[in-house]
């Protein structure tokens, strides 16, 4: 990895930073939802596959801040695209809003997403919930926090006890394969949860909130912070390309005490075919 003189923490503060700015403006938008206000829909890959004009403002005014306190600095956004990795140098790669589904129906997990990736890998990111003001961050090599405070995964005792995360594709035949894997899964752990929201799912496997997480089908700026604080509060992490046990574009983070029969276990109920 190039370290080009970057500062991780450094990087942290201006993640958090303008993800708290992108996180109050999505926030007044829910807000005036609430009170009967509209926003502009539109779909992307499936009709299930939502994209509002609150995502695209989020976005914009993110980019905006980095060409700011950042200039240069390539940015790769859910919606505006862009590259997935600088030749040389940070990228940004964000999601203006992680849960634009949950957003629209009034249901509060939703984030702001922003990370910092230096060939590729991130370095440092910062995950803002617009509702609760919640904020998780971390930078590689300094640990990840929630408001401040360390975080530290969970240690269950044996596979049975595992909280699983997980979530589904917008594309029909996908999410039916994905519904058996889950089916499969549910007789091996204590149970498994589907929240909605990637980068918070990782978030809370760093917190101790979920032992586990998987998912097929994510996106760099799915996983690009809240893969980092997941593994900065010491989960076992797998990202996409990493683990062709789980599948080809697995995402996977589990406390390390579960983390290797787990990973058999989603092996065994078919993880590398979904």
């Amino acid at each position: 990895m190039t370290d080009v003189g970057a500062d991780e923490s450094l990087l942290k503060s201006v993640a958090e930073r303008i993800a708290v700015e992108a996180a109050e403006l999505v926030k007044s938008a829910w807000e005036e939802m609430g009170r009967g206000g509209r926003v502009r829909v539109d779909t992307k890959s499936a009709d299930t596959d939502v994209v509002t004009a609150v995502d695209h403002e989020s976005e914009r005014l993110v980019r905006s801040r980095l060409a700011e306190l950042r200039p240069g600095e390539p940015v790769l956004g859910e919606e505006g695209g862009g590259s997935e990795a600088a030749a040389d140098g940070v990228t940004w790669v964000v999601d203006p809003i992680d849960g634009t589904v949950n957003f629209l129906y009034g249901l509060p997990w939703f984030a702001v997403s922003v990370a910092a990736q230096i060939d590729g890998v991130s370095v440092a990111g910062a995950v803002v919930e617009p509702v609760s003001g919640r904020r998780w961050t971390a930078a590689r090599g300094h640990g990840a926090w929630l408001d401040g405070r360390p975080l530290a995964v969970s240690a269950p005792e044996r596979l049975e006890l595992t909280l699983v995360g997980t979530g589904f594709a917008y594309v029909e035949e996908r999410r039916k394969r994905q519904a058996r894997f889950a089916s499969e899964l549910l007789g091996r752990v204590r149970d498994i949860r589907r929240n909605g929201a990637a980068s918070l799912d990782l978030c809370a496997v760093g917190a101790g909130w979920l032992d586990a997480y998987v998912e097929h089908g994510l996106h760099r700026w799915d996983w690009a912070a809240g893969a980092l604080v997941a593994a900065e509060a010491g989960a076992v992490v797998a990202l996409p390309g990493s683990a062709p046990d789980l599948g080809a574009d697995a995402t996977y983070a589990a406390a390390p005490s579960v983390a290797a029969p787990l990973r058999s276990a989603l092996a065994a109920c078919g993880a590398a075919e979904v």
